[in-house]
């Protein structure tokens, strides 16, 4: 059954064009000819779900697969949620507008310890049971999508949210997803039990079923039945840069660019790591995929901005040469490379000239902490000298603003490490002053370290009174500094992630209670103490306020203070890493752990050694390029490091130079129909340059620092309101035959942008928003009741105007063609208020249609004295409007009847060209 969605999104719906599915990139495949139906369902906002890279590439690769069809569905915003529970309508997938209850199975991305909230909000919303068990017990068992999740938290430490999934698929998707495919079309053809179906898929390597596992009172986990593996293998890909190509959002994203991967996984061997862990081993893309990915992608989805993507950009080595071939390449397209955070000790001119252009994005680098000694502990690899050099050759290369990530609460950390932060930073600030140029600003985010599993530091325990502490301290170090803007990570964030991300299936309640008072993962960023409130209370009703305790006095650490201590260091670390001796309980470090059966490759034993290395700050090399470090994963079942040679770099063949010539204008006269007018004004004018970029048009641009395409729309159209006399004038570099631009302009344009006209206008004529001067309007109304009865009438603005009792809509027409006045006070966008006479704005108004019948429209109110009016006002770029929302004022002080309107469309904006 498919959603009747322009019920639900109207225009009082924020950003409801998120919601619509017919995006550049969508696949729309023939519902009756698939034979599994997936939905891909990302637990957050769409501007976040439809830019994450791993939901683009799963999603093109099950469509790519025959008989398979993939649809998508995100979290919705507060305000269509409440939509959705008022009107009874389940969550839908955003193409095939279908309840997620047809699909065959449910596929959510858990990426972040507390974003298990947001699932169960989904699942509530879409009205599936929320745990595995329950839904076995549901009459509909056989008719419920399978429900499972993928992604670094779950394949980190499922356990916490084990009863809400049918499955987990254990590490990268690309081929494991495909193989999950073929094993459901088969149990459907053979009709296979719910139970039946889950134990064949539970013997796919990367499959972890929770039900066939049951939790040790130890807090391990093991299989309740023979049939199944004692350990879970995490799968392992190959990067395919092809399948990055896909959507292309209407509305502004998170990640508002095409974004390709080119090297997975890191062998670094940062301790504190959770990703560089989980994603061994390294496996570079080949450059000349990588470069035709990037050619392609950006000629497909017109894009202004690419980036290379991976957990260390600049550990690729072929970086240089490959940035350098597609910036030349591209060279006239004015497209501009962005890189997430790189290591400062790579970081040297090759990789700046990649970055350089007309549009230089921020610098990011994460040297995590702020004395030699605690980067040494932690793996980080990187010395006072390497990161001075780093950033003095950002300087030098023209940025004046760097962000730099740092981290506190590291196992062996004092005071004098914490206050080193502030230290380094007074430090750079002095040796990369520049004379004749502004200060160097920097952009500090301090986070508290959260120890997670599978790394060297998973045994650790943090302590957030000390977080708390150790903030203060930096505060005060940083009060005066000029420079700088520092921000903290919230402690209370930082204790539920620990308390949740090494937790065990005890932890399920929690979630489930948490959720229930609130505590989605919105309710973090827009009111913290409620959702921190949320989080605490359901650790109380569950009665594990005391292992929370203990994250927030911390409850052990690998290092003791050696002021607090009279014995050497060797002996209270020995101390530590044996505790439990003699009292008949395992070593600490031999405690099975909550995530003991899942299969990483990381050998446990030399996790040991590594903290042990890391309690003498002995660092360790990156086995990518030095010697293997025997971590355990290189090997049959996960494969090996494969690393790309750095390439000759080729030469520059210079900046993008904006070609501001001007040979041509043309006036599309366009409309904007159907679901299109749920996309804003920006989000248009974005459309129009991305369409340019596609139709490869020989575009206009405009002069300056950030050269923009000569595009221009004469008037922004309301949101919700359709259109089929939309005006823009495009300015081009050489003239081009009329029908062939608009030939090419509407092979790339949506459906639902019609080009009605196109015109050859004279370059030295002003502008079509310049010579506006009025709009046509027809708008549907329709009676609502007494404005008296309702308390809506407001005497202060009412027209000195009277009107029979029984007046009918072409009465009031006639009645306000013939007052004088409509006074109504506006306010101005500086706060200001004038008295406004809308009459004078008004040129004409006339019925079009009068339906007297009786039947309920979509909003509510009956067709009863609805009526189709169609006027003409003042539509000026210096303010002067007459919008739909006057007529409607006016109808309501003539008939003194409340009057809904219930369609606009704007049939033409009419030029005054003297």
């Amino acid at each position: 059954m498919a959603v009747k969605v322009e019920e639900l999104l109207t225009a009082e719906i924020n950003q409801p064009a998120r919601y619509l599915g017919n995006e550049l990139g969508a696949t729309h495949k023939p519902w009756d000819a698939a034979s599994v139906r997936w939905v891909l369902t990302y637990p957050e906002v769409y501007e976040v779900g439809a830019s994450n890279l791993g939901h683009i590439i799963l999603y093109n690769i099950l469509n790519a697969g025959p008989r398979q069809l993939c649809d998508r569905a995100y979290l919705p915003a507060a305000d269509l949620a409440a939509k959705l529970r008022s009107t009874k309508t389940p969550l839908f997938a955003v193409e095939s507008r279908r309840l997620l209850t047809e699909f065959d199975i449910l596929g959510f991305s858990l990426s972040y310890e507390l974003g298990a909230t947001n699932i169960l909000e989904m699942l509530d919303l879409a009205g599936i049971p929320l745990t595995w068990q329950e839904r076995a017990t549901n009459p509909q068992n056989g008719q419920m999508p399978l429900i499972f999740a993928g992604g670094q938290t779950a394949t980190s430490n499922p356990e916490p949210y084990a009863d809400f999934f049918d499955f987990i698929a254990l590490g990268d998707g690309e081929e494991l997803l495909p193989e999950i495919g073929l094993i459901l079309a088969e149990g459907k053809t053979n009709n296979l039990s719910r139970e039946a179906l889950l134990l064949d898929l539970a013997q796919i390597p990367g499959v972890y079923v929770p039900q066939f596992y049951d939790m040790a009172a130890d807090g391990s986990v093991h299989p309740n039945r023979p049939q199944v593996p004692e350990r879970i293998l995490r799968r392992v890909a190959t990067p395919i840069p092809a399948y990055s190509i896909g959507l292309v959002p209407y509305v502004q994203t998170v990640h508002d660019r095409l974004t390709v991967e080119i090297r997975r996984g890191c062998t670094r061997g940062c301790r504190f790591c959770q990703p560089g862990m989980l994603t061994r081993p390294a496996r570079d893309v080949e450059p000349q995929q990588v470069v035709e990915a990037i050619e392609q992608g950006m000629q497909a989805t017109g894009h202004s901005e690419f980036s290379l993507l991976s957990l260390s950009c600049s550990d690729y080595l072929a970086l240089p040469a490959v940035g350098m071939e597609i910036k030349n390449r591209l060279k006239d397209k004015n497209i501009s490379l962005s890189l997430p955070s790189q290591r400062v000790d790579r970081f040297d001119d090759n990789i700046a000239d990649i970055l350089g252009g007309t549009r230089q994005g921020g610098l990011t680098f994460a040297p995590e902490a702020g004395t030699q000694r605690m980067r040494d502990i932690v793996n980080k690899g990187l010395t006072n000298e390497e990161l001075l050099r780093g950033v003095k050759t950002a300087v030098d290369r023209g940025w004046d603003k760097i962000k730099l990530y740092f981290m506190i609460g590291l196992p062996g950390e004092t005071d004098f490490d914490v206050l080193g932060i502030a230290e380094t930073v007074r430090w750079l600030h002095r040796e990369c002053r520049i004379n004749g140029r502004r200060g160097l600003n920097f952009n500090l985010t301090i986070s508290n370290f959260t120890p997670k599993p599978h790394t060297p530091f998973q045994w650790h325990s943090v302590s957030t009174a000390e977080f708390s502490r150790k903030q203060k301290l930096l505060k005060e170090e940083f009060r005066g500094m000029r420079g700088v803007k520092v921000n903290y990570t919230d402690v209370r964030i930082s204790a539920m992630e620990d308390f949740v991300g090494r937790g065990d299936r005890r932890l399920g309640a929690v979630v489930r209670r948490a959720w229930e008072l609130g505590a989605g993962m919105d309710a973090w960023w827009e009111s913290l103490d409620q959702a921190y409130k949320a989080w605490t209370q359901a650790i109380d009703e569950s009665g594990l306020t005391w292992k929370y305790r203990q994250v927030e006095s911390g409850e052990w650490n690998l290092f003791d203070k050696e002021e607090e201590h009279d014995t050497d260091a060797d002996t209270d670390t020995r101390m530590n890493l044996t505790a439990g001796a003699g009292t008949g309980a395992p070593l600490l470090l031999d405690q099975p752990l909550p995530w003991d059966h899942l299969d990483t490759g990381i050998d446990k034993n030399w996790l040991k050694i590594d903290l042990q290395k890391a309690l003498e700050a002995a660092t360790v090399p990156d086995c990518s390029f030095e010697g293997c470090s025997r971590c355990g994963v290189c090997g049959t079942d996960f494969g090996h490091n494969v690393v790309v040679d750095a390439l000759p770099i080729p030469e520059f063949a210079g900046e993008f130079v904006p070609n501001t010539e001007r040979k041509q204008r043309l006036r599309v006269w366009f409309g904007k129909v159907g679901d299109m007018a749920l996309v804003g004004h920006l989000d248009l004018i974005r459309l129009f340059d991305r369409v340019v970029r596609r139709a490869d048009l020989p575009i206009s641009f405009t002069g300056g620092f950030h050269p923009n395409p000569r595009i221009s729309l004469a008037n922004a159209l309301p949101l919700g309101v359709t259109s089929t006399g939309e005006i823009a004038d495009f300015e081009l570099t050489e003239s081009i035959d009329i029908e062939s631009f608009r030939e090419k302009l509407g092979a790339k344009l949506p459906e639902n942008i019609p080009i009605y006209k196109v015109e050859s206008i004279d370059l030295k004529a002003p502008s079509a928003n310049q010579l506006l001067e009025a709009a046509e309007y027809v708008i549907t109304v329709a009676l609502g009741g007494s404005l008296t009865e309702n308390g809506e009438l407001d005497h202060e603005n009412s027209a000195p105007v009277s009107v029979a009792p029984d007046a009918n809509w072409e009465a009031w027409v006639k009645t306000i063609a013939e007052t004088e006045a409509f006074w109504r006070v506006h306010t101005t966008k500086s706060g200001k208020t004038k008295d406004v006479n809308l009459r004078d704005r008004l040129h004409k108004l006339e019925l079009v249609e009068h339906k007297p019948d009786s039947s309920t429209s979509a909003r509510g109110a009956t067709s009863e004295g609805r009526a189709v009016l169609r006027f003409t006002g003042s539509c000026r770029s210096d303010g002067n409007l007459l919008k739909p929302e006057h007529i409607v004022f006016m109808l309501e002080q003539v008939s003194q009847q409340e009057i809904q309107l219930l369609q606009v469309e704007r049939s033409q904006l009419i030029l005054g060209y003297g």
